[in-house]
C-alpha cells in the first residue's frame, strides 16, 4: 500500500507544474527591470528605488571627481553620511547591479569632463545648491588619488 501511495503522491508532485505552466498564445511575464508593454503605464518607483538611484548616481560623481577633476576631492566621510541616510548601504555601492549602475553614471560625467568638474562644484562643492560639502578644492599641494592597481617592481626592471 505504502508504493502505491508514495507513486500517487510523486505523480501528483510531478503533474502540479505542467498544469502551472503558461499556455500557448498566452502573454508571457515580463523580466523585472523591463519596460512595460506598449499601452501601459509604467509602475511609480519607490522610495527606496528613487534612493538607490540618488546614491548609485552620487557614487558614480565621487568615481569621477576623484579620477578626473585635479583640483577637486571628495569629502568621503560625508558621502558615507549622506548613502546612509538615503537607507543604501555603503558597502552595495561597489557590487553588484548599484555598482554597474554607478560606473555608468561616472562614464556619463566622463563625456564632458571640464563641464562634469565645473557642476560638481557647483552643486555639491561647499556652497553646493544640492549637497553643500561633498566635495572640496584639493589642496595645492595634494596630488591626485591614484586609483590604478599597483603592480610591484621586480628588481630586473628597476631602473639604477
Amino acid at each position: 500500500m505504502k508504493p502505491i501511495l508514495i507513486a500517487a503522491a510523486l505523480a501528483g508532485c510531478l503533474a502540479t507544474p505542467l498544469a502551472a505552466q503558461i499556455p500557448p498564445g498566452a502573454p508571457a511575464a515580463a523580466e523585472p527591470g523591463a519596460p512595460p508593454p506598449a499601452g501601459e503605464a509604467p509602475k511609480p518607483e519607490t522610495l527606496q528605488q528613487r534612493q538607490e538611484r540618488s546614491a548609485t548616481k552620487l557614487a558614480g560623481l565621487v568615481i569621477f571627481v576623484t579620477n578626473s577633476c585635479p583640483e577637486a576631492q571628495p569629502d568621503y566621510d560625508r558621502f558615507k553620511t549622506v548613502i546612509t541616510a538615503m537607507g543604501v548601504k555603503v558597502d552595495d555601492l561597489s557590487q553588484g547591479l548599484l555598482a554597474v549602475r554607478s560606473a555608468e553614471y561616472t562614464q556619463a560625467y566622463q563625456k564632458e569632463p571640464v563641464e562634469s568638474c565645473r557642476r560638481a562644484f557647483e552643486n555639491f562643492g561647499e556652497g553646493g545648491r544640492v549637497i553643500p560639502g561633498l566635495i572640496a578644492r584639493r589642496a595645492p599641494d595634494a596630488k591626485p588619488v591614484d586609483t590604478a592597481p599597483s603592480t610591484p617592481t621586480s628588481p630586473e626592471t628597476k631602473q639604477p
